[in-house]
């Protein structure tokens, strides 16, 4: 992908609350990594507001910097590539599929991964995923403050995306299965107009936003209620009753100020 240019950069950091790293390193990545966990929240309201899902630099920048929104994985990743890869960092895209409820993988570029300076396994698009980058050369567990992560061969069971996939599990349980293959972002553009369009999926069913808070934990916005979960997994839950409400969370708790609310597209039975 190409570089953003250095004007865009410090806006970028601006967004992130960062300082431009002297050099790219495995403690720079990961100090941004969290900070963008913890900016920018993983938000699907452009699909109940009617808005496009563009994937193009300029589309994904104005989104995520110009107007202080979040995204989903197609847009959080490969706007933090661009950022990454113009501060140094060698960023390839990688396509997954995640692994339903049921233990099903989902459709062929399902979610948008980073390798990054061939090691680093960087993931700003999962929502409740690792805090920090995994190491793709450890066989071993990985602790970190999103849980117990394991980075393993997949498994040969007649869904291999031509040898060598990953899976990667949290907590025990496979999260999703990536493909080493590196790729170009318009390589998503199906995926994306799947989760954009689809009743199967579940971006479709109802707005959420979502985000690592400073203290380890995470607000959550899903339609009209509010959970906030501390990092020792004390959850609470409460229902905002008037639309006014709701504008203010997300106003206070995500940046994002909206003139209407978003509508389920395909709302759960």
């Amino acid at each position: 992908m190409e570089a953003l240019d250095p004007g865009r950069t410090e806006a970028y950091l601006r967004r992130l609350g960062a300082a431009r790293p002297e050099r790219p390193t495995a403690a720079s990545l990961r100090e941004l990594h969290l900070r963008h966990l913890r900016a920018v929240p993983f938000e699907n309201l452009a699909i109940h507001l009617g808005e496009d899902l563009v994937l193009s630099r300029d589309a994904v920048f104005d989104k995520i910097v110009t107007a202080g929104r979040g995204g989903i994985c197609y847009e959080l990743n490969a706007g933090f590539a661009e950022l990454l890869g113009a501060l140094g960092h060698r960023v390839e895209l990688l396509q997954a599929r995640v692994y339903g409820k049921d233990g099903a993988l989902g459709v062929p570029y399902d979610h948008l991964a980073l390798r990054v300076d061939g090691r680093w396994l960087a993931d700003v698009g999962f929502g409740d995923h690792s805090v920090h980058p995994l190491d793709l050369d450890e066989p071993g567990e990985q602790k970190d403050p999103g849980g117990v992560f394991l980075v393993r061969p997949a498994p040969d069971d007649g869904h291999s995306g031509g040898g060598g996939d990953l899976e990667v599990v949290r907590d025990g349980v496979p999260a999703y299965r990536l493909e080493t293959r590196p790729r170009a972002l318009a390589d998503f553009l199906t995926g994306a107009w799947w989760h954009r369009t689809s009743p199967e999926s579940g971006f479709t069913r109802g707005p959420v936003c979502s985000r690592l808070t400073e203290d380890g934990g995470r607000i959550t916005l899903r339609e009209r209620t509010l959970i906030t979960t501390a990092a020792d997994g004390d959850r609470t839950e409460e229902e905002l009753a008037t639309d006014d409400e709701v504008r203010a969370a997300y106003r206070t708790q995500f940046g994002i100020a909206l003139d209407r609310l978003p509508v389920p597209l395909h709302p759960r039975p």
